[in-house]
């Protein structure tokens, strides 16, 4: 019997001894009361007691196993996919000489409060665990001016991949989640109006060419024409950032359904609702800012005026750095976060992206822009450090080609190994451990059977099912001889090789076969 239930019966006992006492007592009134009282008091402890007891001896129950709603697993091929992706984009990020930072999955809460306008509504506030109010990160980009103004930094260029946590409505198909990667490049510092702008731009035209998911073209805009076309259209300037992004909807929404937003929602009189839509409807290159500073609303506009002369200027560096043909000037970019101050930008695909017999849309895949005040909300004088920075959207990169690897469009090796030792006979495992060990000694990545006495034929199997090029085979013979044979898994082909040479001869190969791979042989 549990310690529990001698507790309950020892209590139980205790009770009717006392109502017995009370019953059969002629007590005064006063002492009567008293003893029901504890009566009452017994009794409610008991009932607490058995309610404890029933909750902790019931079955657990039963629910769904599957991830948090917005999240998901990796499977070693996707995670082969993910590794790639992120590999290339940081070989971009370094050779602009960016350095890498990390800051906390979580800030206080009050940091990351009325940074991103509409959609601070989005963000994963924390249960109160010790006095700090906490929310998960949002993004990279306040935690990074939050570490720069914390550690009194004033130039940086840096890089940061590292998951991040918005409470939205996940569409996992298009690359969608609560949980996902954000992969940042920024610069922070005084510098030269446009120059780090431009090779921000510069950056993600290397990063998207690298990964040939497909045509581009990046959408350039500017905060402060964006500021000076509200103004001129009679936006009050109070509505500037709500009506700024009711127009960031205008790549999911079309026209008439913005409109109604601004209108019913925003506050904006429909006269200059429609004298917006005369503007957003427009795009093009040098010409286009060279028509708009001609404007007759516009160029009485200071804001508007300042933003015109500043896309002039990235357009004009674009073309020395050769992407010029990739820009795009639209004036229905937004970017609806509250923080941006200067040029803003947003690389789309501009066809969709054939996948077996389907064709997927996938629509922006990086995205950023200038903040140049974000720095001195965090610094206790309001000293400011300009910074200009990007987003590569992986999660939508990495959903077009998880999404071909199921069609069969592509392929892809979850394990790096570039030898497996296999023995002919029995009896092999020690000569097959000694062997393994001297390659992993030298550095080459090499496998074998955890099986004493595999058979032949699995042994190839798995090489080719891996996508393993090489395989050592030992047999009896052969080291009676002092030589191991070195096959060829692809064309089916074995050479000998003296044992001593066999370390040379492999990491020989493995050289020859990572050329042919690149295509420069």
């Amino acid at each position: 019997m549990s310690y529990k239930v001698l507790r309950f019966l020892k209590n139980h006992a205790t009770v009717m001894r006392l109502h017995n006492s009370v019953v059969s007592t002629n007590f005064t009134k006063s002492i009567a009361t008293s003893s029901q009282c504890k009566i009452q008091e017994e009794v409610a402890k008991l009932l607490a007691l058995k309610a404890q007891i029933t909750t902790e001896d019931a079955a657990p129950q039963k629910f769904t196993l599957k991830t948090p709603k917005g999240t998901r697993d990796y499977n070693p091929q996707q995670m082969s996919i993910r590794n790639g992706v992120l590999q290339k984009i940081i070989n971009v990020f370094k050779r602009h000489g960016a350095e890498c930072i990390d800051t906390p999955v979580f800030e206080l809460k009050e940091v990351l409060t009325g940074k991103y306008g509409e959609d601070s509504k989005l963000i994963y506030d924390l249960k109160d665990q010790g006095g700090e109010i906490l929310s998960l990160r949002y993004d990279l980009t306040v935690p990074l001016a939050r570490y720069l103004a914390m550690n009194k930094i004033n130039t940086l260029k840096r890089y940061h991949i590292a998951k991040v946590y918005r409470r939205d409505n996940p569409a996992m198909t298009r690359g969608r989640y609560r949980e996902f990667y954000q992969c940042d490049f920024d610069i922070a510092g005084q510098y030269d109006p446009m120059v780090p702008d431009a090779e921000c731009l510069k950056v993600v035209t290397e990063i998207l060419d690298a990964l040939e998911i497909g045509h581009y073209v990046l959408k350039v805009n500017h905060r402060r024409l964006l500021d000076g076309m509200f103004e001129a259209c009679g936006v009050p300037a109070d509505k500037f950032r709500t009506t700024c992004s009711t127009v960031d909807k205008l790549d999911k929404s079309p026209w008439d359904e913005v409109r109604t937003e601004m209108i019913n929602e925003k506050g904006v009189t429909p006269e200059a609702a429609d004298r917006i839509g005369e503007y957003v409807r427009l795009n093009g290159g040098v010409e286009l800012a060279d028509q708009l500073l001609q404007d007759e609303k516009l160029s009485k506009t200071k804001a508007a005026v300042e933003g015109l002369q500043g896309i002039k200027l990235l357009l004009e560096y674009c073309e020395l750095f050769g992407i010029k043909d990739k820009i795009l000037f639209d004036l229905s970019l937004a970017r609806g976060l509250d923080y941006y101050t200067g040029v803003i930008y947003e690389a789309v695909l501009t066809q969709p992206i054939k996948i077996g017999n389907e064709e997927q849309t996938v629509g922006s895949i990086a995205g950023g822009g200038r903040y140049d005040n974000l720095v001195g909300m965090f610094d206790s004088k309001n000293k400011q450090v300009p910074c200009v920075g990007v987003s590569i959207g992986v999660e939508r990169i990495f959903s077009v080609l998880e999404a071909k690897l199921a069609a069969g469009d592509i392929s892809v090796r979850t394990s790096d190994v570039d030898v497996y030792v296999a023995s002919a006979q029995k009896n092999f495992l020690e000569e097959r451990m000694k062997i393994c060990a001297e390659l992993w000694n030298a550095g080459i990545k090499t496998e074998q059977s955890y099986k004493k006495n595999p058979k032949m034929l699995t042994q190839l199997q798995h090489c080719e099912e891996n996508g393993i090029p090489l395989a050592v085979v030992l047999g009896e013979s052969e080291l009676k001889r002092g030589v191991v044979k070195v096959r060829n898994i692809s064309a089916r082909q074995e050479d000998e090789v003296p044992r001593e040479n066999l370390v040379q001869e492999l990491k020989t190969r493995i050289a020859a076969l990572s050329v042919k791979e690149n295509g420069t042989a």
